[in-house]
């Protein structure tokens, strides 16, 4: 849609405003008013939706650390190292209490089987086979609690070797070697920066417009434009500033982007009326951005600063200063700046004629 859009006004241009310059074959364009979406522009803040701090879950000497900040860290990868002594001894004990239970619940099975056969040649009573059911199911509790404490041991053995939840970056290290972690611990903070979001703090009185359309973009580093959908608008107000807080998610794997970095974005909030002319018409000198339009007798060729606005696609820009609609525009600066050098020497020799 957009791409049919900038055809059409680059053909309204040309068209409307192809003429050849009355003594040189320069092809102008009339500078048109269209209707152009309004879009305001605010700093965003750069965020990793990744980041957190790991901390212990068991207690433990730092025996080894195998990363510092700024190192990149894959998924899985072995962060710090707790001693392990007191874990190992308590999964063995865990090991040992569930063969235990297990023997057990062999022998509560085995005089259960044999009462219950007593019981039915009617040679014990009803309480001794009673009796015999509830051994069986505290041993078979037993074991379950035994198998509990055994997982539970294993986990906690697991503990003592932490590990990166994502690939990212180390950005501080909490403890050193020798020190004493306990469960809740810092050991360390990173951030991944294969998923970024872009934090933006609205104006109340274009959140309505900013919700209603949901069109969004952000200025990547190099000047380049992105489009954002997914959008997401916090339902409350900070009372501070009476602003909106919204966040923009990115692509994956954004280059040249890192969290705390000020990133400009833009938002569409309705239409406006805007001025346009080719691309190709803006001359670019130095600090100086202009064009080069026919004066209204079609006889001679003036330099005119423009302040630009937003490119309409690649071919068509939006002009907030310095010419009005119906200006007829040059579509190659370089010849028509020829021609206005060679006009203003044929007055200067006009000039140095009549004086004479």
């Amino acid at each position: 849609m957009r791409a049919l859009l900038f055809l059409s006004l680059l053909s309204c241009l040309l068209t409307a405003g192809s003429a050849a310059f009355a003594r040189e074959d320069l092809a102008t364009a009339t500078v048109e008013e269209v209707s152009v979406p309004r879009v305001f522009r605010l700093d965003g803040v750069v965020e990793a939706v990744n980041q957190s701090t790991i901390s212990a879950q068991t207690n433990g000497q730092v025996e080894a650390i195998y990363y510092d900040v700024d190192d990149v860290v894959e998924a899985g990868a072995l962060l710090v190292k707790l001693k392990d002594a007191e874990q190992k001894a308590a999964l063995k004990r865990a090991e040992a209490d569930r063969r235990a239970a297990t023997a057990v619940l062999a022998d509560a099975r085995s005089n259960y089987e044999r009462i219950k056969g007593l019981f039915a040649k009617k040679l014990v009573a009803r309480s001794e086979l009673d009796k015999a059911q509830a051994s069986l199911d505290t041993a078979r509790a037993k074991l379950d609690a035994a198998r509990a404490a055994l997982e539970q041991a294993r986990e906690q053995l697991s503990y003592t070797r932490v590990t990166a939840p994502y690939k990212g970056i180390v950005t501080q290290r909490h403890v050193q070697v020798g020190e004493v972690a306990h469960p809740g611990t810092p050991l360390m903070s990173g951030i991944s920066l294969e998923q970024l979001r872009v934090t933006v703090d609205v104006p109340q009185s274009l959140i309505i417009a900013i919700r209603s359309k949901g069109k969004a973009r952000v200025q990547l580093p190099g000047g380049r434009w992105i489009a954002v959908t997914d959008m997401t608008i916090f339902p409350f107000a900070d009372p501070a500033s009476n602003t909106f807080k919204l966040r923009l998610m990115l692509p994956g794997n954004v280059e040249h982007l890192f969290p705390g970095m000020l990133v400009k974005t833009a938002f569409e909030t309705g239409i406006a009326p805007a001025l346009v002319v080719p691309a190709s018409a803006v001359a670019y000198r130095s600090e100086v951005t202009g064009v080069y339009v026919l004066d209204e007798d079609e006889e001679h060729i003036r330099f005119r600063y423009v302040r630009l606005g937003d490119a309409l696609g690649e071919e068509i820009v939006t002009v907030l200063s310095g010419l009005q609609e119906g200006d007829k525009v040059f579509l190659d600066p370089i010849k028509a700046g020829v021609a206005l050098k060679r006009q203003r020497r044929q007055a200067r020799e006009q000039g140095n004629h009549e004086h004479e």
